[in-house]
C-alpha cells in the first residue's frame, strides 16, 4: 500500500482553513498628521515610571525571565486585594483566551459569545475544535436571555465582554450572576474584563467577586489600554485554583518577557497615572457622545474608551464613505464589517486634538 499522499505539502487539522484571521485596526492614511483611532490604544501611552522600569531590563535582554512572573503577580494581586496563586499571566489577555479555549474546548463541544463580541472568541473556538454559538443581542448588548437559550449539555465554556468591544456597553452586575446562576457547574464563564478600569458605574463589578465564589469562572484582563502597554502583550487572568493549575501546565515557561513585567509591575503602581487617563476618557466620552449626536449621527452609549457611530446604510452618507473622506484627512477609524456591523466605525476616544479633528472632519463630511 502506498503512502504517498494526494496532498502537495501539510495539511492543518480540520476547520483550521475555515477560520476567518483577525484583522487589526489599519495604521497608515494620508496627511501630514495621522490621528490613529482605531485600536483602543491610549491617548497617553504609558506611565513614564513604567518606561523606565522597560529601560532598566535593556542590559539583560541575554538572561530568561521569572517564568513564574511573581513580581507582576504579587503587584496584581496587592492592587486588588487578591491571591497571588491565582493570577496567571501572559503576552495579552488574548494569549489568555486562548489558553482556556484550549484546555476546556474539544472537538463536539460548544461555546458561547454574544453577536457582537470580541473577534477573538470564535478564533479560539474553532481553532480547537468546538463549535461557536452565537447569541444574538438586544440594542447592541449582551442579552442574558439570549445567551442562556444557547446553553445546551454541550456547552462547556461562555465568553462575556464586559464592557463589550466593539459596542462599548456592558453587563450590570446582577445580569452577570443571573447568566452564571443558569450555567451548569462544569461550564466555564470567561468575563473579559479588559476596559474594566474605563466603567464609570456603581451597579458594575468587573469579576473579581464571582471569581473568588465560583469554581467555574474566569476574570481576564489586559495591560493594554488603560496602561498603554499595548505593544509588550501582557495580560493576566483571575482563576480558581483548579484553573489556575491548567493554564500553568500549559502556557509556555516563559510566555512573559521580563521587560514587560517590569514595565507591568511600574505600571499598575503608578495610580496617579492611571487616573488622569480615566478622567480624560470619562470627560471626552460625554463630550464627543453629544458632539457626534448634535451632526445627526447614533452613537451606541459607551462605557469604554471608544465609541460606535451608525451611519446611512446607503446613498452618499454610508459609512464606508466616511472612512474615506476621514482617511483623506489623516483620521484612522476602525471599519466594523468583520463584526457585522457595516454601517458604523468605531471610534477610539483620543487626545483633545484628535478628537476635535474627528467632530471638525464628520462635520464637513455630513454638509
Amino acid at each position: 500500500m502506498s503512502l504517498k499522499s494526494e496532498a502537495s505539502h501539510p495539511l492543518p487539522k480540520a476547520g483550521i482553513l475555515d477560520i476567518s484571521p483577525y484583522v487589526p485596526g489599519k495604521s497608515a492614511a494620508r496627511g501630514a498628521k495621522i490621528y490613529k483611532l482605531s485600536s483602543n490604544e491610549s491617548p497617553f501611552g504609558a506611565s513614564p515610571q513604567a518606561v523606565a522600569a522597560y529601560s532598566s531590563k535593556s542590559n539583560l535582554l541575554a538572561l530568561y525571565p521569572d517564568g513564574s512572573a511573581a513580581e507582576l503577580r504579587e503587584a496584581i494581586a496587592a492592587r486588588y486585594g487578591l491571591n497571588a496563586g491565582s493570577i496567571v499571566c501572559g503576552a495579552g489577555s488574548d494569549e489568555l483566551l486562548q489558553l482556556l479555549a484550549h484546555a476546556y474546548l474539544a472537538p463536539g463541544d460548544e461555546a458561547v459569545y454574544s453577536q457582537f463580541g470580541f473577534l477573538v472568541y470564535p478564533i479560539a473556538i474553532a481553532s480547537n475544535g468546538a463549535k461557536a454559538v452565537v447569541a444574538p443581542e438586544v440594542n447592541h448588548t449582551t442579552s442574558v436571555d439570549e445567551m442562556l437559550k444557547c446553553v445546551t449539555p454541550r456547552t462547556k465554556m461562555v465568553f462575556l465582554a464586559n464592557p463589550n468591544n466593539p459596542t462599548g456597553t456592558y453587563l450590570p452586575f446582577d445580569e452577570v450572576k443571573r447568566l452564571h446562576a443558569g450555567l451548569p457547574k462544569t461550564t466555564l464563564l470567561v468575563l473579559d474584563a479588559a476596559y474594566a478600569e474605563y466603567v464609570r458605574r456603581n451597579d458594575y463589578e468587573s469579576g473579581l467577586e464571582l471569581v473568588a465564589t465560583s469554581d467555574n469562572v474566569v476574570m481576564t484582563r489586559t495591560f493594554s489600554k488603560i496602561y498603554g502597554l499595548a505593544g509588550l502583550r501582557l495580560g493576566w487572568a483571575y482563576c480558581p485554583a483548579h484553573v489556575a493549575d491548567v493554564l500553568n501546565r500549559i502556557r509556555g515557561p516563559f510566555n512573559v518577557s521580563a521587560a514587560a513585567m517590569a514595565a507591568g509591575v511600574a505600571a499598575i503602581n503608578d495610580q496617579k497615572f492611571v487616573e488622569a487617563a480615566i478622567a480624560h476618557n470619562e470627560k471626552w466620552l460625554v463630550l464627543l457622545t453629544e458632539q457626534l449626536q448634535s451632526l445627526g449621527l447614533k452613537v451606541t452609549p459607551s462605557v469604554g474608551n471608544f465609541l460606535l457611530i451608525h451611519f446611512a446604510a446607503s446613498g452618499k452618507k454610508t459609512a464606508g464613505m466616511a472612512d474615506a473622506f476621514l482617511n483623506e484627512h489623516g483620521i484612522i477609524l476602525r471599519r466594523m464589517e468583520a463584526y457585522g456591523l457595516p454601517n458604523c466605525l468605531r471610534m477610539t476616544i483620543g487626545d483633545e486634538e484628535a478628537n476635535r479633528a474627528v467632530v471638525s472632519a464628520l462635520t464637513d463630511f455630513l454638509k
